[in-house]
C-alpha cells in the first residue's frame, strides 16, 4: 500500500501526523474535562496517554492505520485527535486499470475527540471536512465508514446532520468504555454522496469563517 497522509491544514485547525511530541498536549487536552467523553476511551494521565500514542503509531507502522493529532490554530494548542484506520486496498486483478491506480478503496475515520473546549466548535466539522476531503479526492476511496456506540445519541445525530447514511446496528461489535461489549451503530459515505456532504460541512463552516 502506497497511501500516505500529510498534514491537512484549514483555517481553524491542522491536523499534523501523530508523534510523542504530541503526549503532554493530548495529556492537556483530555484532562480539562472527561465528562463528555462516556462513550468513547479517552487515555487519563501521561502514562496511559503515551501508551495510547505508542499503538497509534504501532498501527501505523503495520500500514493499518493514518492517526493524527488535531491542533487548534489560533493558539497551537492539541486539543484533540482522529484517524483512519481499516484502510482497505482491494485486490484487484492483474492488468485491471484499478490494479495501477495509487490509494486506497476504503477506510474507516474513528478515534476521535476533541478537548471539552473545542466541543461544538469549528474545530470538528473543519476536521471532518479535511479528512474525508483526504480520503476522498486524494485515496481515491469509494467508501467511509464511521462506527459509535449506539447509545451516543449526540455523535449519531452529528453523523446523521452531515449526511452519513445509518446501515444498521453491529451487536456485541467492540470493546465500549464502560467495558461491556457495545453495539455500534454502522453508518458511511459513498464516493456518490460526497459532494452533498462537503457542501453541508462548508455551509456548517460559513459562519466561523
Amino acid at each position: 500500500m502506497n497511501a500516505t497522509c500529510p498534514v491537512l491544514a484549514g483555517a481553524h485547525v491542522r491536523l499534523e501526523p501523530l508523534a510523542r511530541e504530541h503526549v503532554a498536549g493530548l495529556t492537556t487536552a483530555a484532562a480539562r474535562d472527561p465528562a463528555p467523553y462516556v462513550w468513547s476511551y479517552i487515555p487519563q494521565g501521561l502514562a496511559h496517554m503515551a501508551a495510547y500514542v505508542e499503538d497509534a503509531l504501532a498501527a501505523r507502522a503495520a500500514g493499518t492505520a493514518f492517526p493524527l493529532a488535531t491542533v487548534r490554530l489560533a493558539d497551537g494548542a492539541v486539543i484533540g485527535s482522529s484517524r483512519f484506520f481499516d484502510v482497505e486496498r482491494w485486490t484487484w486483478p492483474a492488468g485491471h486499470r484499478e490494479a495501477r491506480r495509487e490509494g486506497l478503496d476504503a477506510c474507516e475515520i474513528g478515534y476521535t475527540w476533541l478537548a471539552a473546549d473545542a466541543i461544538r466548535t469549528a474545530a470538528n466539522a473543519e476536521a471532518k471536512l479535511l479528512m474525508l476531503t483526504h480520503a476522498f479526492e486524494s485515496w481515491g476511496v469509494r467508501r467511509v465508514c464511521f462506527h459509535t456506540d449506539v447509545r451516543n445519541e449526540r455523535s449519531r445525530a452529528a453523523l446523521a446532520r452531515i449526511g452519513a447514511r445509518f446501515e444498521g446496528v453491529l451487536r456485541a461489535h467492540r470493546l465500549a468504555s464502560d467495558l461491556t461489549a457495545r453495539d455500534s451503530a454502522r453508518y458511511s459515505i459513498l464516493a456518490a454522496e460526497w459532494p452533498g456532504v462537503k457542501a453541508r460541512l462548508r455551509e456548517r463552516l460559513a459562519p466561523a469563517a
